[in-house]
Formats: structure tokens, sequence, C-alpha cells
């Protein structure tokens, strides 16, 4: 028996894992998320309704992108996705994060508000929920799936006044890796780190895959069109980190746009939990709890306040908390060009994932 991806090309956490199987040489099989899987394996074996879902070679049963690669690389020891050296590990994991929580808001905007690539979804969504039924019954129900994404911009921050600042961000961001990209086939070397693969996620199942923000890619970053491609069919097994613990300097102007746009929001977000440990609660963290304010180039907006950032944002922030030393001196002074040491020394409170649902520590 072999492992199975439970998954869909249009999901950008599922194109994260199957890309990391492929780098690692992993056998498995994919399985699209139809409805009847959804009804008959996801919601069952996992308590919730969200993809990826790994089944193991023994029948472990294993939810959510970050969650899989930590269960197998226990499992797949060898060539690693974690650098060893500190300070590219801090970078890979920050990166990590950005990627995760924060690239959702131009890969959904693209996604739902451009009209070629929405069509293109729904159509997407159709085909995968009823893949024997005709066009016309895909398309109808692939447009009822589409609502309650679409309907998620605003609690995202995606509204009319933020668009106009996202696409901002995003291409420059995009200008950001194609600089790096003439200097390096990954983020840190010749080998791709775990930042890579959570950055080809959004980057691929999103901004490359839809027609409209794929062509933009290739027409402003071709190089980072070319590293998509690398990440979609990557040699396994192969390649090696840069030496002696460097981090590119070509990185740091994007370190510098994760800090100064996701920091603040990640500072509220722990001061919100923090605040709402204080009263009454369930057992279970909710996903959503209530709304705060964040800034996005000189826009400001509202925004849900999504206590699973920080869940993702714990591995770099225990990791710096680690450092000590020369190597405490050395991130400092990488945080301090990035912008990035108030985010990482602020308070926040622990985490931990139970049943696939976060409770605080």
């Amino acid at each position: 028996m072999v492992h199975r991806l439970i998954g869909a090309e249009v999901s950008f956490y599922t194109g994260k894992v199957r890309a990391y199987l492929r780098y690692k040489a992993i056998p498995f099989e994919e399985v699209a998320a139809t409805r009847d899987v959804f009804r008959e394996v996801i919601v069952p074996r996992t308590g919730v309704r969200f993809i990826p879902v790994l089944l193991s070679d023994d029948d472990i049963a294993v939810q959510d992108s970050s969650a899989i690669i930590d269960f197998l690389e226990q499992r797949y020891s060898g060539v690693g996705i974690y650098p060893e050296a500190p300070l590219q590990r801090l970078v890979a994991l920050l990166l990590t994060a950005y990627a995760d929580e924060w690239l959702v808001i131009p890969a959904m905007h693209y996604r739902w508000n451009v009209p070629e690539n929405r069509a293109f979804a729904m159509e997407e969504f159709g085909r995968l929920s009823l893949p024997t039924a005709d066009l016309a019954t895909q398309r109808a129900l692939g447009e009822k799936l589409a609502g309650p994404f679409a309907g998620a911009l605003p609690s995202l921050g995606i509204t009319p006044n933020t668009v106009g600042a996202i696409e901002a961000s995003y291409l420059a961001l995009l200008a950001e890796l194609e600089r790096h990209l003439e200097t390096q086939p990954f983020l840190l070397g010749t080998r791709p780190c775990i930042g890579d693969f959570a950055l080809y996620g959004p980057l691929y199942a999103h901004l490359y895959r839809d027609p409209a923000s794929g062509r933009l890619m290739n027409e402003l970053a071709p190089r980072v069109a070319d590293w998509v491609a690398r990440m979609t069919s990557p040699r396994p097994l192969s390649g090696s980190f840069l030496p002696d613990d460097q981090v590119p300097e070509t990185l740091e102007p994007i370190l510098t746009r994760m800090f100064t746009e996701f920091g603040p929001v990640l500072c509220s977000t722990a001061e919100r939990l923090a605040s709402w440990a204080q009263q009454p609660h369930e057992a279970h963290v909710p996903r959503s709890i209530g709304l705060h304010e964040f800034t996005l180039g000189d826009v400001r907006e509202t925004r849900s306040i999504a206590p699973f950032n920080l869940w993702r944002w714990q591995p770099p922030r225990a990791l710096y908390h680690s450092l000590s030393g020369e190597t405490r001196a050395r991130a400092d002074a990488l945080l301090a060009r990035c912008a990035g040491l108030t985010s990482l020394r602020a308070p926040c409170p622990e985490l931990a994932r139970e049943n696939n649902q976060l409770k605080l520590v």
C-alpha cells in the first residue's frame, strides 16, 4: 500500500505537499477530493472539511500541509527540506509562515476577482466534485461550490478598497523573487527548502495555473515561472543549501515585505487572542475571534482575526527564541535590517493542534 494524497490541482496547500512528495521520491497516488470522498473519507477520518489529507501507507490520516510534511520528514530521513544551519532554517520557517498565511490574499484576489480566473476555477471545482457529470451540471455545481470561497474575500481583507494595494504588493513580490532567482535556483541554494514548497503552493495553484494570473507571471517574472516549473517536476533528492549558513541578500526585500505587511497583523492577533483567553471560552480556539484593522501599503481595512496564523508563526518564533551567542546576534542583525525584531519578540500565546483543532497551551 502506498501513501494516498487526497487533494486537488486547484488547491494551493495540495500543491505544496505534492511537490514535496515528488522531490523526496516518496511513492504516492493522488485521490481527487470529490463530494463522495469528502463524505466518506475526509470528514469521518479528520473531523474537518479541509484538504489536503494524507492517508499513509499504514492508514494514518494526517490533515494540514505542514503537518503532513513534518509527519513524512520523520519517516523519510536523508535529504531533508529543513536546513540544519540555524539562520537558514529561521529564514525558511519565516517564509513558510508568510506563504501559507499571507499570500492567500493575492492568491484569492486574483482567482475570484478576475473574471477569466473565476470562470476557470468554477469549472475546475465542478469537474473535481462530479467528474462523471455532464459539463452543464459540472458548471452549475462549480458555481455553487465557489460561492463560499469567493464570499470569504472580505474576511481576508480583500475589498474594493484594498485591491490596488494587493496587486501592487504582489507585483513587487514577483519582482523581488525575480531578482533573487537570478542568483539562486531556489531560496537557499540548489536544493528546495520548506519555504520553497510553501511559496510554491499559492504561486502554482492560483497564480500560475489560473490563466490570467499565469500570463501575468510569465510576462513579468519569467524566472519565477521557471522556478514554478522546477518545483512542479523537481529533481528528486538533489542539490544543496548554501555553505556557512549564508542567507542571500536578495531575500531581504522579501523578508522586509513580510514583516511590514504581516508582522503587525500577527502582533495584533496575539494581543487579541490573549484577551480572548481571559474570558470564558470554548475548549478549542475558533478559526476567527472577531475583527481587527490592518494596513497594506497606504490603505487601511478590516479583516478577521485568525488564530491559525499564530500556529504557523510558532515554529520560526520558537527557533528565534532558542538562539544564543553569535547566532542570535547574526539573526538580530538580519531581522533589524528587515524590520522583523518587533514581530518575533512580541508576546504570543502558545497554541497546540489537537484533533485538527487549535487549543491554548
